[in-house]
């Protein structure tokens, strides 16, 4: 996924509000950014950071920038929680997921469960459907450990219930952790931050639904699915 600008380098000032970002950039001007974000951002949000906006020249727009990607621990950091979406989109066109390649036919928000709507459904005339959930990965509080979510994740929750479903009908049943960041190796379930989202992740996994973790190359003109890690908690298989 490129972006489709160059972006503006400044500096982080204050995350407010879940949804605004006031910011200095290089040439000292101070701008309000939107924050497509809206978790806790633990670690992130820490006045003083490097970070990364994007412009937008839509007069419908009432903040021309976005705040994209934030540097701290040496590396850069996608915070767009929207992005990650456009990243496993980018990457099942040209198959580059091994575990989701190979279907005829990807659709976009597919209504499924109770009120919900799938990320992608997968589908192909010979082989089940697969229900792919994706979820936007970037805390990190442990070398080389990354963790989700950073805060109270209900909806996910909801989301991991209804793949669960999917799978005791017969379909593949998918969650896809997308990890915007350089700096980790593996991951786990946040279980302080969520219980029940750890809880739910552990037995939807022993139910038949499929966790996949994919780190991403990220630079300043753009970010790109990599790399799959493991996770751990994940069911031990038996001999």
């Amino acid at each position: 996924m490129k972006f489709p600008s160059p972006l503006l380098r400044g500096t982080l000032v204050a995350r407010y509000k879940r949804f605004f970002a006031d910011v200095v950039l290089e040439d000292g001007s101070a701008v309000t950014a939107h924050c497509p974000n809206p978790g806790a951002m633990l670690g992130l949000n820490t006045p003083g950071l490097p970070c990364f906006l994007s412009t937008s020249d839509d007069p419908k727009r009432k903040l021309r920038h976005t705040l994209e990607l934030v540097e701290a621990d040496g590396g850069l950091i996608g915070i767009n929680t929207l992005h990650p979406n456009r990243i496993v989109a980018e990457a099942l066109a040209a198959d580059a997921i091994p575990e989701l390649a190979g279907y005829a036919s990807h659709r976009r928000e597919v209504k499924y469960g109770v009120n919900s709507r799938v990320d992608f459904l997968l589908e192909h005339p010979d082989r089940p459907r697969a229900w792919v959930e994706v979820k936007n990965v970037h805390l990190k509080r442990q070398p080389g450990l990354a963790e989700f979510p950073d805060c109270v994740a209900a909806r996910s929750t909801k989301h991991l219930r209804e793949l669960a479903a999917m799978a005791a009908e017969g379909e593949r049943a998918v969650v896809l952790f997308v990890v915007q960041r350089t700096d980790c190796e593996r991951f786990r379930p946040a279980a302080d931050c969520d219980p029940k989202f750890a809880a739910a992740l552990a037995e939807v996994a022993q139910a038949g639904v499929e966790v996949l973790v994919y780190g991403c190359e990220i630079a300043a003109d753009g970010v790109h699915l990599a790399r799959p890690m493991p996770w751990e908690g994940a069911p031990r298989t038996r001999a």
